[in-house]
């Protein structure tokens, strides 16, 4: 992975009257790098990624994709990445090759590279068989793998991802995952939204972005070693829906939450957290089969960040 930087922000802020989308966020991303915004829906990651692409101007601040200026080299810009929208930017009426040569046309592309780079699209979306069918027919994944591969037609070296995996299977999830990675390995920089937990983990870094400002940036191994404030305890226990109510209110721990049949809460303290946990618990009525201390994983650093968060605007 390259050292240089494919993408620089400097205090971006986004305004739409007194709403205040983006909040001053200020990041770079290395050439090469799969960065992820990580966050609710809401919190600015969407508006981000079209102030980068030049689609929508920044109220304040300043930034820089491929080495040109978000506000003034925005024509630049648009040559030299991929960019997928949540609704995948495709026209249903049109047939898979349609949509190919459609994409191919806005990226000037033609003879026997716009033949190889449909080939191309058609083999990694596994649409070889389907070039006449229409799009709207697509299965959610398909139409997923199709949208990416217009996306990149032209071999751009920055792409852009903006919630790309909402919506679609498991499976469809994991194997575009798979194109992600195929991806950078060639060196291409990936910048995707997401918020999904678990897909952070994929990522080289992580920003995590909350009501529109970044509150935390690391890589994934980074932010659950680092920037949770306290221990993890996971509760075993008879009834984990009643437990978790119980907990809402206990001394010693904070946001308690639901996994699975287990319940994850945090403490200052190992010991005191556990007792807590015990005697509240037996006073709502609820056997604990056994209290421990755990790895966290990206929702429990995502709670954690919230929290810090939310407690140092109200002071």
């Amino acid at each position: 992975m390259s050292t240089a930087h494919a993408i620089t922000v400097e205090n971006l802020e986004k305004r739409f009257g007194d709403f205040v989308a983006v909040a001053g966020i200020s990041f770079a991303i290395r050439a090469g790098e799969t960065f992820g915004f990580l966050g609710p829906n809401g919190a600015g990651k969407s508006t981000t990624i079209r102030m980068l692409c030049g689609l929508i101007p920044p109220s304040g601040g300043r930034g820089t994709v491929a080495g040109f200026d978000i506000v003034h080299e925005t024509a630049r810009i648009r040559e030299r990445i991929g960019y997928m929208s949540q609704k995948f930017s495709l026209y249903d009426e049109l047939t898979v090759g349609e949509n190919i040569d459609f994409f191919g046309g806005i990226y000037g592309l033609s003879g026997s590279r716009m033949a190889a780079r449909k080939k191309w699209v058609l083999d990694m979306a596994g649409l070889g068989e389907r070039v006449g069918t229409r799009t709207g027919l697509l299965p959610g994944g398909w139409k997923q793998r199709l949208a990416l591969g217009c996306a990149i037609l032209h071999e751009p070296p920055i792409v852009f991802l903006d919630e790309p995996t909402s919506g679609v299977d498991p499976e469809s999830r994991r194997r575009f995952w798979d194109l992600i990675h195929s991806l950078a390995s060639g060196g291409v920089t990936v910048l995707v939204t997401t918020h999904y937990m678990d897909e952070a983990e994929y990522c080289d870094r992580i920003g995590v972005i909350h009501q529109g400002r970044l509150i935390a940036l690391d890589s994934p191994r980074g932010l659950k070693a680092g920037r949770m404030q306290g221990v993890l305890l996971q509760v075993d226990c008879d009834d984990p829906v009643r437990a978790n109510e119980a907990l809402a209110s206990a001394p010693e721990v904070r946001h308690p939450a639901l996994f699975g049949r287990m319940i994850h809460v945090t403490a200052t303290d190992e010991a005191a957290g556990a007792a807590a946990v015990s005697t509240t618990l037996a006073s709502a009525g609820v056997r604990v089969r056994g209290i421990r201390r755990i790895q966290p994983t990206m929702e429990d650093v995502f709670a954690s960040l919230v929290e810090q968060q939310e407690a140092g605007l109200a002071t």
